[in-house]
This record gives structure tokens, C-alpha cells and sequence, in this order.
């Protein structure tokens, strides 16, 4: 079979928020990308993902135009509740911080990402498969794969942005091997559900509790999401209706859950990955494909977002101005807010679940660690400001 070749600026492998995010800002500065992915555009809009939003991210997609619904259909949400000893701790973001945060599922932001740069005229492909990255050291590196009808292709770019997920296949071509980076996975796992009911609280639980952790969470008026730990071995599907609302309630002393039909579950797993590597030569990693955390500091879209933000900053000076000092600076730089978001989900996490192998030391010294953040403004503080987002760093 003949080979297509193409060419363009900048390719980007994954259209997940990440790549749409950096396509948009990449064709406001007046550089063309191309963008493909794997997944079917309907599997693309329709798989249903977390959706808190910090106040950085929502003010980026809403001011350049990446999204409007943000900003009518999101919520948005003062704070958070710990719940631990049977007791409720408001944390209220705008006192400490100034700020808030949204709920707006991610599945909506790519909805509105994918429409948007459709009508901007993007080229964006479905269903395509890349292979691996051709001459990754070269300043003319080339993604090499087949099409949505089998066909195989090979695009050359100016640069190749891997923004293709936690199983990436640019990251080999980065690092040197698909898995290359530090990796830690927890002992535990959420059971997720999605029900048909109305909201059991105004903003998110997290609750603390001898039988495990549970996050009341939700999605609209009408379904919500709600998680409990659980071993990363648990069958979603052995447990009945009625013991999953019984586990739930029995996570959340003090508050009524509002029961309805359970129409999705799942168990997600705990996994904290950083890439060996974010950059080598004309290449780079952004969002799931250079890092993952655990969902409890809902930190995931928010990191790849500012990811985005440093990346773009870097390739238009490269490419427009031939300057590759903020090229040569951006890995560096990501780094800095990637492990700090690192640490307070891992904080985040080992602050509210109970480990498997825990004491009664264990217990009381996390009940300790709790009091020591919600009866102290500091410790109040902390948390919002890195809840709802540090200050996008755009300098390099």
C-alpha cells in the first residue's frame, strides 16, 4: 500500500483536552496543527470523566474561547467538606483564596472543544492510529501510523506534541521506553457509581471513616457520581444496589444519601506516574502522557491544562521567532508545579483513606493530621490555594 506523506507545523498525537486545548491556542497565534486520535469522536465526547475545574482553567477556556459553557452550564463550587469523627468541616475557598473552583465534567469540555476547533477549520482525525515517531532527533520528526480506513500514513511536523493518554506511544520515542518514568500505585481503588438522584449535598464530601474513604461528588441535578474505597481488586459487579448504597451511607455518618438507580460502575484505580523525560528535541509530552495522580486532589485536566500553557508559550517563540530557550526551559518548569501537584494528591489521598495495614496509631495519627488542617487557617489555606489552582506559570 502507497504511503501518504503530508506535512505540517506542529502534529499532535491525542485529542483528549490537552491536545484540543493546545491546537486552539496554537491556531490563535496563527500555527497550524494537525491533531489525531484513536478514539471515534463519539467515544471521545461520550466516555465520562471527572469534571472539577480550577479557577485558572475555567478563566482559559473561557477568554479565549475554547469554551462558554463553562461558564453557564458549570457550577460553581465556595468549597469542599471533610468529614471525619462523625463531623462535617466546611473549607471556604474564596475567604482563604480568592478563588472557586467549577464542576464540569471533562466529557463536556471535550464536547466543546472538539466543536470549537471543528468550526475554527481544524484538521482533527479520528480513528487514527500512530504507530510510533520517525526520526524523533531530527528537526523534521514524522508520526507514522494508518488511517480510519487502514490506509497507512506519515505526517512530518516541525514538532510532535505527545498529548496521547497514559499509554502513549510518543513517550517511547521520548524516554526510550513506553512505561520510562517514576511510578507509585496505592493499595486501594474507588468503586464509582453514576446514579439517577437528586444532589445529597450543595458541594463535594470528603469523608473520612472506619470502614474507608467515600467522596460524595456530582454531575447535575438529576445524576450524580459518588465513589468508596475499595481493594484495586474488587469486582464492580458483585455487589448488589442495596449494598452499595449501604456502604456508602455507612462512609458518611451525618449525612442522608439521596438513593436512585445506579446505572454505571466501576473501579478505578490508584496510580501516581511521572515521565522520565518531557522533552527530547523536537519532541514533548503533555498531560496523561507525562503524568497521572490520583483523582482525590483533582488535580488530572488542571495539570495537563497547564502543561498546555507552558508548551504553546515555548512553541511559538520557537517556530515564530526561532527562540528555543523557552523550549529548552519547559520541561524544567513543568516539573515544578507536576510534583507539587503530586505531592498534595498524595496528601490529599494518605490524609482520608485507611490503608489496609493500619493501626490504631495510624488512626488516630490521621485523625491528628486532620484537625491540624481544619482548625488552622494555614492548614485551611493550604489546601484551598492548591484545590482550586496555583497561578499558571507562563514565564520561561
Amino acid at each position: 500500500m502507497t504511503t501518504s506523506a503530508e506535512r505540517t507545523r506542529v502534529a499532535i498525537v491525542g485529542a483528549g483536552p490537552a491536545g484540543l486545548l493546545l491546537s486552539h491556542l496554537l491556531a490563535a497565534s496563527g500555527i497550524e496543527s494537525v491533531v489525531v486520535d484513536q478514539r471515534s469522536r463519539e467515544e471521545i465526547e461520550n466516555t465520562i470523566r471527572a469534571g472539577i475545574l480550577e479557577q485558572g482553567t475555567v478563566d482559559l477556556l473561557a477568554a479565549t474561547g475554547a469554551s462558554t459553557r463553562v461558564l453557564t452550564d458549570g457550577h460553581r463550587h465556595d468549597g469542599i467538606e471533610l468529614r471525619f469523627a462523625g463531623e462535617g468541616h466546611r473549607i471556604d475557598f474564596p475567604s482563604l483564596t480568592g478563588r472557586s473552583v467549577w464542576l464540569y465534567p471533562q466529557h463536556e469540555v471535550l464536547r466543546d472543544l472538539v466543536a470549537t476547533r471543528l468550526a475554527d477549520g481544524q484538521d482533527l482525525r479520528f480513528g487514527v492510529t500512530v504507530d510510533h515517531v520517525a526520526d524523533a532527533t531530527s528537526d523534521r520528526p514524522r508520526i507514522v501510523g494508518t488511517d480510519d480506513e487502514g490506509r497507512p500514513f506519515e505526517i512530518e511536523a516541525d514538532f510532535v506534541v505527545g498529548a496521547d493518554g497514559s499509554r502513549s506511544v510518543v513517550r517511547a520515542a521520548v524516554t526510550g521506553s513506553s512505561t520510562g518514568g517514576y511510578f507509585r500505585e496505592y493499595p486501594f481503588a474507588w468503586f464509582g457509581i453514576l446514579c439517577e438522584a437528586p444532589p445529597s449535598s450543595e458541594e463535594l464530601i470528603y469523608s473520612n471513616s472506619p470502614n474507608g474513604f467515600a467522596l460524595i461528588s456530582q454531575r447535575s441535578a438529576t445524576v450524580q457520581r459518588m465513589y468508596f474505597q475499595c481493594d484495586p481488586e474488587a469486582d464492580p459487579h458483585a455487589l448488589d444496589e442495596e449494598a452499595i448504597w449501604a456502604e456508602l451511607q455507612s462512609r458518611v455518618p451525618g449525612t442522608t444519601l439521596q438513593e436512585g438507580r445506579i446505572f454505571q460502575r466501576d473501579v478505578l484505580r490508584f496510580r501516581s506516574f511521572v515521565a522520565h523525560e518531557l522533552r527530547r528535541g523536537r519532541l514533548a509530552l503533555i498531560g496523561d502522557a507525562a503524568h497521572t495522580v490520583p483523582p482525590t486532589g483533582a488535580k488530572g485536566m488542571n495539570l495537563a491544562v497547564a502543561d498546555v500553557v507552558l508548551l504553546h508559550r515555548a512553541l511559538t517563540a520557537l517556530l515564530d521567532d526561532r527562540d528555543e530557550r523557552p523550549l529548552e526551559a519547559f520541561a524544567e518548569v513543568a516539573l515544578r508545579r507536576i510534583w507539587k501537584a503530586q505531592h498534595f494528591s498524595w496528601w490529599m489521598t494518605s490524609m482520608l483513606h485507611v490503608a489496609p495495614d493500619a493501626s490504631d496509631f495510624d488512626r488516630r495519627r490521621q485523625e491528628g493530621e486532620l484537625r491540624s488542617v481544619v482548625e488552622s487557617e494555614a492548614g485551611r489555606t493550604y489546601l484551598a490555594e492548591a484545590y482550586t489552582g496555583w497561578p499558571f506559570e507562563t514565564r520561561l
